[in-house]
């Protein structure tokens, strides 16, 4: 049996309607920020800032993808921040302890990018398996676990910061830093997440069962949808995402400590939401993911530009972001 839904065909193809503002509406406050950031500043569309914008994004974008996922089934993953923070202090420790064996060249960097895969990996499957054979609320779990790793990341650092050795973070480096063709790795790294992504969530059966499982979970079921399986395979993806988050966000500072991915979990939430993606779940986009991240960062950039509203107000303006959208989206929904 086959599980469809008329809201579900609507939404996802956009097939009758005129205009799909869920599927645009992102894009175009995208362009509207963009005009706004060029009156405010002229300095905001040079290229060198737009591409310092779009590499700050790259962190808070490759993990909100992986939140989609997430999302879209039903869910809900507030341990993302925490989590970066601990697998960067691990993979830190180890390509330190690596060192002496191995060197501070692309070997020990190599071992250090693994370690943070496998982790990353491990900690959203802990967070899948707690949801769904503990039979636990995602909110519960994933509260929890964010205690654990902003915890654990503290004791490992002794409450201060553990920082890469310089001659590794000399080699490492190059990876935030560098280019090809003119195009920063880490924006490259985002642009592929995202390709992947969107495929994964439009063109596979994977993703329309993620779509189904947050549209009617016991219908899913009913449809033989192996619900549990789909539900912890989108928190490994969400793991997988914040350990590639940290892969291009440790050579940039090279340490880690407690305050390391605060409110990334905040940030994360809002870029998929106001990218469209239906927080109830059910309904998914990764570019309007993409472009909610983009407008997080460019509206951080805007106030740093502009001067007349402190930069500190930054995580109030997300919240309010968040709280808007929501509206929105029942606005354009209905209520259901």
């Amino acid at each position: 049996m086959q599980f469809s839904t008329a809201r579900e065909t609507t939404e996802d193809t956009g097939k009758g309607r005129g205009f799909d503002l869920k599927v645009w509406g992102p894009f175009l406050a995208l362009a509207a920020l963009i005009v706004l950031g060029v009156l405010v500043n002229p300095t905001f569309i040079s290229p060198g800032n737009l591409l310092n914008v779009v590499t700050r994004t790259a962190f808070i974008g490759i993990i909100a993808i992986g939140a989609t996922f997430v999302i879209t089934a039903g869910g809900l993953d507030l341990s993302v921040g925490s989590m970066a923070a601990f697998i960067s202090g691990v993979m830190i420790l180890g390509m330190n302890a690596l060192a002496a064996q191995f060197g501070t060249g692309w070997l020990t960097v190599t071992a250090g990018m693994v370690l943070a895969i496998v982790l990353g990996l491990a900690a959203g499957l802990i967070n899948g398996f707690a949801i769904t054979r503990g039979r636990i609320e995602a909110f519960i779990v994933t509260l929890g676990t964010m205690g654990i790793y902003r915890s654990l990341v503290t004791y490992i650092a002794d409450g201060g910061t553990i920082t890469l050795a310089s001659p590794i973070r000399s080699t490492y480096r190059p990876v935030y830093y560098d280019s090809l063709f003119g195009i920063p790795y880490p924006i490259l790294l985002f642009a592929v997440v995202a390709i992947l992504g969107a495929v994964l969530m439009t063109r596979t059966r994977f993703g329309r069962h993620v779509s189904a499982i947050g549209s009617n979970e016991a219908v899913a079921r009913y449809s033989a949808i192996h619900v549990d399986a789909v539900k912890t395979v989108t928190y490994i993806i969400q793991g997988m995402c914040v350990a590639l988050a940290v892969l291009i966000y440790v050579p940039r500072l090279g340490s880690a400590s407690a305050t390391t991915g605060l409110l990334w979990e905040l940030e994360a939430i809002a870029a998929v939401i106001i990218g469209g993606t239906a927080l109830r779940g059910g309904y998914g986009r990764i570019w309007g993911t993409v472009a909610g991240a983009i407008m997080l960062a460019m509206i951080g950039n805007i106030l740093n530009l502009t001067g007349a509203i402190s930069a500190y107000l930054n995580g109030a303006i997300q919240g309010v972001i968040i709280i808007v959208a929501v509206l929105l989206q029942r606005g354009v929904g209905g209520r259901r």
